[in-house]
């Protein structure tokens, strides 16, 4: 009798560490991991022009910086035409933020522009030491969308509400109303924001207009230029009739096969393609 007492026992003890266990476990759970969309090229913003011009007049400019706009250049164009956020400000921030593109946090979680957890965040997460020790930082897995939530960071708070009442061209009143909205707390911030943008010419970026991402497409090789489309009239083999929306990069996830080849088969110089233009998809 004693004997049945104790293996019930020890049998509540089990079931009971068990239940523990698994409360634990739950309440480490960061949440929902967000998905994040596969990243596709963008179109040329004429970086690769500027970075060259400004190496060959200056020798003295960084490297590391020249390379860092020529990578991001066209993000922060895109999410400046979806945003009305300058994209001389979103890169001269990424810039100063992420060292070059060096930094830890940058390296290896994507974070180009220092946005911390907050509440509100469900996605991976990393901690570092910034203002306090162990802080925790948002992780992504592309650059890209470390872009666009520095965008959404800015549009859906209302402290930097009174930023979009500036032209989109007035990088100036954009770099001292970060700070005053209380982006960062040095006091210097706006003037190096300034600086980086002046030194790097970052406001021609600011010039680029919306029209270029109607009909061209995904995929920009340094130095390509965009010209006008090469419509095919001979129809031989399979091809493919353009429709509304469709770009060289869905065509070709479409019928699986690369946007080189895709434009190599049918003589394209650039990527811009028109509604009912005939492309040879198979040969």
């Amino acid at each position: 009798m004693k004997l049945k007492i104790v293996f019930s026992c020890l049998f509540l003890l089990v079931l009971s560490s068990c239940g523990s266990k698994k409360k634990v476990i739950n309440k480490k759970n960061p949440g929902v991991v967000i998905v994040e969309p596969a990243p596709f090229n963008l179109p040329s913003v004429n970086e690769v022009e500027l970075t060259k011009k400004l190496a060959k007049n200056n020798s003295r400019l960084n490297k590391e910086t020249l390379a860092y706009i020529r990578k991001y250049a066209p993000i922060a164009v895109k999410e400046m035409h979806e945003y009305k956020i300058p994209a001389s400000i979103t890169l001269a921030q990424g810039i100063l933020e992420s060292g070059k593109g060096k930094s830890e946090l940058a390296l290896k979680s994507n974070n180009h522009f220092g946005i911390k957890c907050h509440r509100q965040w469900t996605g991976e997460r990393v901690y570092h030491d910034d203002d306090e020790r162990g802080e925790c930082f948002r992780k992504y897995v592309y650059p890209e969308t470390s872009y666009n939530d520095h965008s959404l960071f800015l549009t859906q708070r209302k402290r930097y509400a009174f930023l979009f009442d500036y032209n989109i061209r007035n990088y100036k009143k954009w770099a001292y109303g970060l700070r005053k909205a209380g982006y960062a707390t040095d006091r210097k911030y706006p003037a190096k924001l300034l600086r980086i943008i002046k030194d790097y010419q970052l406001y021609e970026f600011d010039k680029v207009k919306k029209v270029r991402y109607t009909e061209e497409v995904k995929e920009l090789n340094d130095g390509e230029t965009f010209e006008k489309p090469v419509v095919i009239e001979k129809v031989e083999g399979n091809f493919y009739e353009v429709q509304k929306g469709d770009t060289l990069y869905s065509i070709s996830r479409m019928f699986k096969i690369s946007v080189a080849n895709l434009k190599a088969i049918n003589n394209l110089n650039d990527n811009i393609i028109s509604v009912g233009q005939k492309l040879l998809v198979k040969k």
